[in-house]
């Protein structure tokens, strides 16, 4: 665990609850705004995740907590779909971003269970194409996750590795009428300047969100997807649900070493994915995102995003239940990039 992360939001008044896996696995969660902040392999207070700089000081993360500006402390994150409705609170008009502050931070209730954390945020949301009002619980419970290679025979070739994973359930639940379609939305917020790698069934060709994006860092074959993001200005993309296999990594350098991070998660192509390109209200089905942020106030950071299908009105649905597990490795980069390749794709 780093023990200065967590000194840093102590004096700045934000309740963390330690979670320690049985394997060693440090997971550190933060209340305000619902998070997975931090992920620690054994012994180590290397995260894997990105945090904010101002969480590196008590001081500078108690004039970060006391601004006015969405605070955006990093790691993993829920948060509901479509963007369009939910973001942008003037639409037709896309000029204002605005983090609605009833879902990020929320008022999350923390408790603990026999297997982990859980977190659990009531709010209600005004969906902007539509001006319906919506009534949600949003739930989340943490508890570990086992080395997935664990019996794999290539285990004992990669002993070097650092490992750490935990595994999520998330839900959410209309709890008033069903009008509208709202989709929860897992997020993880990595260090800047690694390559997003999202296997796929068969070729696709992703689309870009906004911004610009160079052919030779968007590389689309046959069963994966490679996305470098290294550039210094702000662009996303999106997978459809039908190419999508249910898994994503994170790949980057840490150091002389390398890391990865890997998403598994279910997808299913029958369902609603209701996240729409922000100027094609009608483009649905994207599963899988993926945005490049470099940003004075919010950082520079990659995220690892996935969508879960919507509930509420024609959906049949009133309530989804989604569970994920995350998986990182760290060490030398031969191992690393053999873990690559056994849970990603051979094309790593």
């Amino acid at each position: 665990m780093n023990e200065a992360l967590v000194k840093s939001l102590r004096e700045a008044g934000k309740l963390t609850e330690p979670l320690r896996s049985p394997d060693g696995t440090e997971v550190l969660v933060l209340q305000h705004g619902g998070r997975v902040l931090g992920l620690f392999a054994p012994n180590s207070g290397e995260n894997f995740f990105w945090t904010h700089d101002a969480l590196k000081t008590p001081a500078s993360a108690k004039a970060f907590y006391a601004s006015n500006e969405w605070h955006n402390s990093g790691g993993d994150r829920t948060w509901l779909a479509p963007e369009l409705d939910l973001f942008f609170p003037d639409y037709p008009s896309l000029e204002r971003y605005f983090q609605p502050r009833q879902l990020d931070p929320g008022n999350y209730q923390v408790t603990r269970t026999a297997e982990g954390v859980r977190l659990v945020n009531q709010l209600t949301v005004t969906l902007a194409r539509s001006r319906k009002t919506v009534e949600l619980e949003m739930g989340k419970s943490l508890s570990w996750a086992p080395n997935p290679l664990r019996c794999e025979p290539a285990a004992a070739s990669l002993l070097e590795l650092e490992y750490a994973g935990y595994t999520q359930h998330t839900s959410l639940a209309i709890t008033g009428p069903p009008v509208g379609r709202v989709g929860a939305w897992n997020l993880i917020q990595m260090p800047h300047g690694g390559d997003l790698l999202v296997p796929v069934h068969a070729r696709t060709q992703p689309k870009i969100y906004f911004g610009s994006v160079s052919p030779e860092d968007l590389i689309a074959g046959d069963r994966m997807v490679r996305y470098r993001m290294r550039t210094h200005d702000c662009h996303k993309i999106g997978i459809r649900a039908v190419a999508a296999t249910g898994r994503v990594g994170y790949l980057y350098q840490t150091g002389g070493r390398f890391a990865l991070v890997v998403r598994s998660f279910f997808v299913n192509p029958s369902g609603d994915y209701v996240d729409v390109p922000w100027t094609d209200r009608d483009d649905l089905g994207y599963a899988v995102q993926s945005c490049n942020v470099v940003h004075e106030s919010l950082g520079a950071f990659s995220e690892l995003e996935y969508h879960i299908p919507a509930i509420g009105e024609g959906t049949g649905r009133t309530r989804c239940d989604d569970w994920s597990a995350v998986w990182a490795f760290r060490g030398p980069s031969e191992q690393v990039h053999a873990v690559a390749r056994i849970l990603l794709s051979p094309e790593v």
